[in-house]
Order: C-alpha cells, then sequence, then structure tokens
C-alpha cells in the first residue's frame, strides 16, 4: 500500500465522521469524458499552495493513466477538496478517476471507492467495498472506522461499537476516540462522550484530527446545554483557518440556535456554491429581512429541482428544513424528514422529523421520533422539550 496514501488516509478516517455527518450537497457531479478535459477553473486565491499541488497531482495521473498510486492521490486530493468546500462536483471528479480502473481494484482503490459511495449517501455499496477491503486485509483501520461511521449514521449502535473495537485492537487510539466518543454521545451519554474526545484530542497534534475533534466537542458540548464551551471549542475549531463545510455548518447551526443571525450572513456571504451552507445563509437572512434572501430560497428550489429530476434523495434532511423554516410548508417538511429518517437517524435527522412534526401536528410522525429518542437515550435537553411539546397528538395527525 502506498505509504504517504494510508496516512492521509488514516487523517481522513477521522473526518469521515464529518463527511458523513455534514449536509450534503445536491449539485450535478460533473464526470469528465476524458482526461485532457477541464473540469474547473478552481477557486483558490492566488499564491496558494494547493492549486500547484493539485496541477502536478493532475500531471502525474494524466502521464501514468495505469498507476494507481497516482490515481489514489489525485482522488484524495478531489475528495479533500469536497470536504473542505462542500461542493460534490469535486467527489464527481474522483469517482471518474477511480472507476475507470474497473475490476482491477486493489484495497486501496476499494477504499477510495467506498468513501465516495458513503458520501452520496450509498451505504449499502459503500459498506460492501469496505467488506471486500477487509476481506482482503481485516487489518485496515480506514475500512473499520468508515463502517463505524455508517453504522452510527443509520443508528446501528452495536455494529457501531465493534467497528470501534477493531480500532482499539489495532492501536489506533486517536480513531478509537472518535468512533467511540460519538456512539457514546448518540446513546445517552454526554459527559462521558465529551471525556472521550478530549483524550482524544490531547493525543494528536495533526490539524486535520484537531479540527474534526474541536467540533465534535463543540456539538457535544451544546447537546449538553453549555453553549459557552461550545464556543471555545468552535472558535479553536476555526482558528486552525482550515476551509471546513462539516466546521461551517456545525457553526452556523450553533449560532442560528442562540439567534446570532447577522453572524452568520456575514460568514457564509462567500458560499453560496456549498448547498448546505447556502440553506444556512437564506435562513439567517431571511430572519435578517435582507434582501439577498428571495434570490438565495429561489437558488434553493431551483437545487432541489434539479435533484428531483435526477433521482437524487441525498438531500431530503436539507430540503425537509428549507419547506419548513423558508417554505412555511410543515406538511411536505414531515414527510422528507420521514424518509429521511428511514436511512438516516443521526440527532440532525431527528430535530428536524421533530420540529415538522409539530409543525404539521403530525402524530404518527412524532411518534416515531420519540420511539427513537426514548430508544437510543439521547440527552440533548432542545430535542426532549420538542419531543415533550409533541405528546398528545393524534396518531395520524391533526390537532387532538
Amino acid at each position: 500500500m502506498n505509504c504517504r496514501y494510508f496516512q492521509r488516509s488514516l487523517r481522513l478516517a477521522l473526518a469521515l465522521f464529518s463527511a458523513l455527518h455534514a449536509a450534503p450537497g445536491w449539485s450535478v457531479p460533473r464526470t469528465p469524458t476524458d482526461d485532457a478535459s477541464i473540469i474547473e477553473r478552481l477557486p483558490f486565491r492566488a499564491g496558494d499552495s494547493r492549486a500547484r499541488a493539485l496541477a502536478e497531482l493532475r500531471a502525474n495521473a494524466f502521464k501514468a493513466p495505469d498507476d494507481a498510486a497516482a490515481a489514489l492521490a489525485l482522488a484524495q486530493a478531489y475528495f479533500d477538496l469536497a470536504l473542505a468546500r462542500g461542493d460534490p462536483r469535486y467527489v464527481g471528479y474522483a469517482d471518474a478517476i477511480v472507476t475507470r480502473f474497473g475490476a482491477r481494484m486493489s484495497p486501496d482503490l476499494l477504499l477510495m471507492r467506498g468513501t465516495l459511495r458513503q458520501y452520496r449517501h450509498d451505504f449499502a455499496a459503500a459498506l460492501a467495498d469496505f467488506a471486500a477491503v477487509l476481506e482482503q486485509d481485516p487489518d485496515r483501520a480506514g475500512a473499520h472506522a468508515w463502517r463505524g461511521a455508517i453504522y452510527l449514521v443509520e443508528a446501528q449502535y452495536a455494529n457501531a461499537r465493534a467497528e470501534c473495537a477493531a480500532l482499539l485492537r489495532l492501536q489506533r487510539a486517536v480513531l478509537y476516540g472518535g468512533c467511540t466518543g460519538l456512539a457514546q454521545a448518540y446513546t445517552g451519554q454526554l459527559a462521558a462522550a465529551y471525556d472521550t474526545l478530549q483524550k482524544a484530542l490531547a493525543l494528536t497534534s495533526d490539524d486535520d484530527r484537531r479540527l474534526w475533534l474541536q467540533t465534535r466537542l463543540g456539538e457535544v458540548a451544546a447537546w449538553q446545554g453549555q453553549p459557552a464551551k461550545a464556543e471555545r471549542h468552535y472558535r479553536a475549531a476555526l482558528a486552525l483557518g482550515q476551509d471546513d463545510g462539516y466546521l461551517l455548518a456545525a457553526w452556523t447551526d450553533f449560532l442560528l440556535d442562540n439567534q446570532r443571525t447577522a453572524e452568520v450572513a456575514k460568514l457564509l456571504a462567500n458560499w453560496e456554491a456549498s448547498d448546505g451552507l447556502l440553506l444556512r445563509l437564506a435562513e439567517a437572512e431571511t430572519l435578517l429581512q435582507s434582501p439577498a434572501a428571495a434570490a438565495h430560497i429561489q437558488a434553493l428550489d431551483d437545487r432541489f429541482a434539479a435533484a428531483k429530476l435526477r433521482g437524487d434523495t441525498t438531500h431530503r434532511a436539507e430540503e425537509s428544513r428549507f419547506q419548513l423554516r423558508l417554505r412555511k410548508n410543515p406538511v411536505l417538511a414531515v414527510q422528507l424528514a420521514l424518509a429521511n429518517y428511514q436511512e438516516q437517524r443521526e440527532p440532525r435527522d431527528l430535530r428536524v422529523l421533530l420540529e415538522s412534526a409539530l409543525a404539521a401536528r403530525d402524530g404518527a410522525a412524532a411518534k416515531v421520533a420519540r420511539d427513537s429518542l426514548q430508544s437510543s437515550g439521547f440527552e440533548d435537553p432542545r430535542l426532549r422539550a420538542l419531543a415533550a411539546q409533541t405528546e398528545g397528538m393524534q396518531p395520524s395527525g391533526g390537532a387532538p
């Protein structure tokens, strides 16, 4: 296995939890028709070393199209850009590079293909790729970490803990801490989760890992009802100076929850290309009664419509939030939230289901959410309060 790719994949295996939990984009991924085609003028600042590094990686892959190591390096660079900028088009570029190897899939290529598939929420296919990797190499930490992340998204907590245990066996202490910390957070152990993530943070000086851990610590602190502590963690993550779509989504959600809408509008002003961040920008602008809100709401409408035309269902949670908060259509919002919850059952998915069920007076949807909250034991007082407000609704929907 290529050593540089191995090290990078381990760093990204921790960031994978962000990749899975981030609000997905729904722009059309463009697949290049040939290796020489210009796929995009990348939005780098003058003197940005990433532009030069990416140009070199593309040149290497073009000169040696059968070189798996060169292909992996370029695919990884594109995937990094997708995470940093919240732009799924880069996943399309990476996918074109990987899939041209066809049946000649090494464990490295399978791991990358699974990574790209999970980004598109094709979890079954991604799990199949990671299983194939582990058949050839049972000690591949990245495959165990990715599987753990998917199981957490699907609320398969026993399976997730088994993958965490595999990471402990492989002596991947930081990955183990990230995996276990999230499993604890999602199952009613917020204090233990915070301690676990803090211990993992103390074990690493890697900026990628520190950014992810600080972000998740911010979320856990917010779930604990400790906004000052949460803000310290978010600001520590921001101080690392890296573009990261998940961090921006989590931070701006925190700001919106705390009525700091002007900060959101300022922070996200240049992030319209990221669909999940555009949603948050439009929410802030609407609350501020900004003239820019109407154009951004229409842009989101257009993007959701385009997603429907190509059968893309990865954006249901975001569209539910859009219909609830910006289009004021709680009936459609709850339908979308329920469909999303069949596949993705993280706290943010539970929240939009509860909010839309409450607004639509849909007792059946509310019961799904309450049952899930009870079975997981998730402790966020905000969600507990929402669930309490839905008590007494008629199972068929409508006011009791």
